[in-house]
């Protein structure tokens, strides 16, 4: 992150305004298109990848982990299940099951984000809240998108549950990931293109959009597959932004200008300590309350928070952060959709069961 953009950060917000940037909408690409991709997308990062010298200081500040005084907060987590909302064609709503993974229904499809239902994924802590949705308690799914291949947002048990024939749209390189486990309806995408899924009212159209961060899942597969967040369009033109996994960054504006009107932003909060190592792939708060604001969106709900413990933050910080950051900017308190684990909410309307009205 360049100095000037770490400083305006401290600075009050500036009024939202229409985004100077405008761009035709991409054309749809043909669903389950088997395509030819480059090696590697190493020259989409927007920063270096940690070195050796990264990996030694990390080993020898060892704080990668909450202090275990910090640990006693979690039985304050916010989990709140309740069942799930009864959404019509017409309605959208989002109910969020933990970390990165919400359950969408829009424009009469439910739609997971990098669906992650295991206890615990390889490398990391076992969670330290249950899944908000029981697998069971979960409508039928007409699609599932994924922001990239790390572990805690692509997670073969979970995925395995589902039945083959389940669109899967994931980014460039990772459609053969998913056709070497059986799964026969995949779509992988650029940035910047598109994709559509039949609806009771009409096309879904979901967007692979850029984000500020990277890929790997193997010792050999660094960066050989794309990275990045969706934008869901309803057909009556409503949007939800699902940023995946992302640092803080231009990429934000271009997205609001491209994709103008997006009604709720889906933003991650929590794994960003320390800063020196974890600015350039991971938001913190007062960076995801930027984000929003240069998407132009008109609500925000946090994630990737509250679940696994992957950096040193305390595991409630990420809440105060974030309610203490949206107030300083003066937006309505209700358009800050802090749900508790488990928690849902209508798009144009109040909060259904399970959410936390803080």
């Amino acid at each position: 992150m360049t100095e000037q953009t770490e400083r305006s950060l401290t600075e009050p917000l500036p009024p939202a305004g229409p985004h100077p940037h405008r761009h035709p909408p991409a054309p749809v690409r043909p669903l389950n298109e088997v395509r030819t991709w480059p090696r590697d997308f190493t020259d989409r990062l927007t920063a270096p990848l940690p070195g050796v010298r990264a990996l030694a200081r990390i080993a020898r500040e060892g704080k990668l982990r909450p202090s275990a005084e910090a640990l006693l907060d979690i039985p304050d987590l916010p989990f709140e299940p309740g069942p799930m909302p009864q959404a019509g064609p017409r309605d959208i709503a989002v109910t969020w099951a933990g970390h990165a993974s919400w359950v969408l229904r829009i424009g009469g499809l439910t739609v997971l984000t990098d669906p992650v239902w295991s206890r615990k994924i390889l490398g990391t802590p076992a969670r330290v809240t249950p899944v908000g949705v029981r697998w069971q308690d979960l409508p039928p799914v007409d699609a599932v998108v994924i922001s990239h291949n790390h572990y805690d947002h692509l997670d073969a048990p979970t995925l395995k549950r589902l039945p083959p024939d389940t669109p899967l749209l994931m980014p460039a390189g990772l459609a053969r990931w998913a056709r070497r486990r059986r799964f026969t309806h995949v779509t992988d995408l650029d940035w910047w293109e598109a994709a559509e899924l039949p609806g009771p009212e009409g096309p879904v159209r979901f967007d692979f959009v850029p984000a500020h961060h990277w890929s790997k899942r193997t010792l050999t597969d660094t960066c050989r597959s794309l990275w990045g967040g969706w934008v869901l369009t309803a057909p009556d033109g409503r949007r939800v932004y699902f940023a995946g996994d992302t640092g803080y960054g231009h990429w934000f504006e271009e997205i609001g200008g491209r994709y103008p009107g997006i009604d709720l932003a889906l933003l991650p909060i929590g794994a960003y300590d320390p800063r020196w190592m974890l600015r350039p792939v991971h938001t913190d708060p007062e960076e995801a309350v930027r984000a929003c604001h240069d998407l132009g969106a008109r609500a925000m709900a946090p994630m990737h928070w509250s679940t696994f413990l992957l950096s040193a933050e305390a595991p409630l910080e990420p809440l105060r952060r974030v309610r203490a950051a949206w107030e300083t900017t003066g937006r309505p308190r209700e358009e800050l959709w802090d749900l508790a684990v488990g928690g849902s909410r209508f798009l144009d309307g109040g909060p259904a069961a399970g959410a936390d009205e803080g």
